[in-house]
């Protein structure tokens, strides 16, 4: 689930917009991939994508690293987003991959081709307890039973709301014990005069959690298979349809076209124009700087569970490596307190660890000019649920977003959607 660099690509989970063309960012001479060179120490590759905080916030890390281990010279690549991918796996291929890479959605895209080494073992002779230290979230990283990256990046899904408006409506801010039906009411409330009450579901994030909030899945975790076309998914994709065309508080694409608020929600909080909106971290730091409307941020509502999307990354080795336990060891300083420290002093994300979470430094941060609840991230990090990020997300993808056209635009209903998505899924996923 990647995260600071515009809104458009923090909405993109695998997010990061970098620059045109290939960055490289040299912490000290590099003769190889996890080689010895000829200064007597290891050489290692790193690559990540992103933009400029991201390459300030890994380069700070990789500069603390190079303190611990003064024998690693590490090279750090900052690879654009849209390009890494297909980058990053023809290196693999060529043998000249990174040591360090790292990932999100996609993860198993790579380890189903044998492209990352399963850290279980490295895992086991560390200190590192996965689930004390990152929560719920360590699962992300996991394919049949065997664990490819270590968290690194984690935030849950968080409400954004318009607090003067709550105030003026006489509306209690959100809670994490809302239900769909104290959204609704809210949104209701809220909708008026070409203000909406509520952003929208159509990201995936959103109506998904919705699902898995009303005991639904996506991809059956026992079986493999893909479990679209039942009560509970149907169920809730039709609330997400309905907040759109029956009870008109939340924007359609026509909509949100009109009112020339980008692609979704997040600018049309910004502006005014949308009184409640689910996002991630990234956009704290946008709004404390505009200073247009009053601001806060909640914890997402329940439904039958709780059940939150979160975004993030995570850090894995590659086959390519020659030192894999080394490469290993700076993962493991980059996850620890001391490595993830920059992420959440620098304002370029929510750390993994939850320690780091509940710090002070991470819920009164210096950078931040504005008062912002951020006790929402440990409070909501129990309830994240694990999404189905198979070796097939990519094209999972591109199917959900084929079988729900017609569906966000109103021309279908839940039930009808559902099936084709469930046909579109069982001809990629092959249990």
């Amino acid at each position: 689930m990647k995260l600071l660099e515009t809104t458009v690509s923090r909405r993109n989970v695998l997010a990061g917009l970098g620059a045109s063309a290939l960055g490289i960012i040299t912490l000290t001479a590099c003769g190889g991939f996890g080689t010895a060179s000829s200064s007597g120490g290891k050489d290692f590759v790193m690559t990540v994508w992103g933009g400029d905080p991201d390459k300030a916030a890994y380069q700070a890390r990789l500069d603390l690293a190079k303190a611990k281990y003064p024998d690693y010279n590490i090279t750090l690549q900052l690879i654009p987003n849209k390009d890494y991918a297909q980058k990053v796996q023809t290196m693999i291929s060529g043998g000249t991959g990174p040591d360090i890479m790292q990932v999100a959605e996609d993860a198993n895209a790579y380890s189903s081709k044998n492209q990352l080494l399963a850290l279980d073992d490295l895992i086991g002779k560390s200190a590192l307890d996965l689930s004390a230290t990152f929560g719920p979230v360590a699962e992300n990283w996991k394919y049949k039973d065997k664990t490819y990256a270590i968290p690194d990046r984690a935030g849950a899904m968080i409400m954004y709301y318009n607090t003067a408006e709550f105030e003026k409506k006489g509306i209690p801010a959100p809670t994490a014990e809302w239900t769909w039906d104290d959204l609704l009411s809210a949104a209701k409330e809220l909708t008026g005069d070409g203000v909406y009450g509520y952003g929208g579901t159509e990201w995936w994030p959103i109506w998904m959690s919705f699902a898995y909030q009303n005991g639904g899945q996506i991809i059956d975790p026992g079986s493999g298979r893909p479990t679209v076309n039942t009560p509970e998914v149907i169920e809730a994709l039709q609330f997400c349809q309905d907040l759109v065309f029956k009870h008109k508080v939340a924007p359609s694409k026509v909509d949100y076209a009109n009112m020339g608020a980008g692609v979704g929600g997040d600018a049309a909080f910004a502006s005014g124009k949308v009184m409640m909106n689910s996002t991630g971290f990234w956009n704290i730091g946008s709004l404390a700087k505009q200073k247009t409307i009053s601001w806060d941020v909640a914890p997402v509502w329940r439904g039958q569970e709780k059940a939150i999307a979160a975004f993030g990354s995570g850090l894995a080795v590659s086959r390519s490596s020659k030192n894999p336990d080394d490469a290993f060891k700076i993962i493991e300083f980059m996850t620890s307190a001391e490595g993830q420290k920059p992420i959440m002093d620098l304002g370029q994300d929510v750390p993994a660890r939850q320690d780091l979470q509940s710090s002070q430094e991470f819920l009164k941060p210096a950078w931040l000019d504005a008062t912002v609840d951020m006790q929402v991230f440990p409070d909501s990090a129990p309830s994240i649920f694990k999404p189905p990020f198979i070796p097939e997300w990519n094209e999972m993808q591109k199917a959900m977003t084929d079988a729900l056209s017609d569906f966000w635009l109103g021309k279908s209903d839940a039930k009808a959607s559902a099936a084709d998505l469930q046909k579109r899924l069982e001809s990629i996923v092959k249990a």
